[in-house]
């Protein structure tokens, strides 16, 4: 996901944890880029609103779905367990992500 193109996008983020029992973690996109994939997309979501993308972190790459987030008006990214234990990831960290549309 290094050259250029697009559907691609680096941003970097936060993690943070979904409140109450679930153990569920994200990374906010911030609002511009969330906006332009918004466009990008517009008509071919799937439920919920969902976009379809492959992820980078690190040394981990998986596929996955951004989530709009209608409190804050972006999309949030659901980060696996997995990623976090591999790249040592914790909340409050400022997560380097790569992510590509799955077209």
């Amino acid at each position: 996901m290094n050259d250029y193109c697009p559907m691609e996008f680096e941003f970097d983020a936060e993690l943070w944890r979904w409140p109450g029992d679930a153990a569920w973690h994200f990374v906010s996109m911030p609002e511009a880029l969330a906006n332009d994939i918004r466009d990008r997309v517009a008509g071919t979501t799937r439920g919920f609103g969902s976009v379809k993308v492959r992820v980078q972190v690190g040394h981990t790459r998986w596929d996955t779905s951004l989530f709009p987030d209608s409190k804050t008006g972006t999309y949030v990214l659901p980060m696996k367990k997995l990623v976090r234990e591999r790249e040592g990831l914790d909340v409050g960290d400022v997560v380097r992500v790569h992510l590509a549309l799955d077209a």
